[in-house]
């Protein structure tokens, strides 16, 4: 596959990027080693070779879930620095 001044131009397009010609250039030949080692790859006989999903054995050891209760409201709201009999109270964030 040749990379052409066009399909830099359509990649930059999609991509909403803007190059001048020297960058063109130099990206023009950066895709063009990228391509010719994607072809290389091709040419590796892989056959029964199983594909890498994970790049360790290593599995996420996760808990069972088990259902327990809460703790109470005036529990939550012992140490908080400000509250009132309900809730939390937090500085105001947006002012109107």
């Amino acid at each position: 596959m040749q990379v052409t001044d066009t399909t830099i131009d359509n990649l930059a397009h999609l991509a909403r990027l803007r190059f001048n010609e020297d960058e063109k250039g130099s990206i023009k030949k950066d895709l063009q080693n990228m391509i010719a080692f994607v072809e290389q790859l091709k040419e590796i006989d892989t056959t029964g070779v199983e594909p890498l999903l994970h790049m360790s054995d290593t599995e996420n050891v996760l808990r069972d879930d088990v259902i327990k209760g809460s703790i109470s409201r005036e529990d939550a709201l012992k140490n908080a620095p400000l509250k009132d009999e309900e809730f939390f109270k937090v500085p105001t964030v947006i002012k109107k």
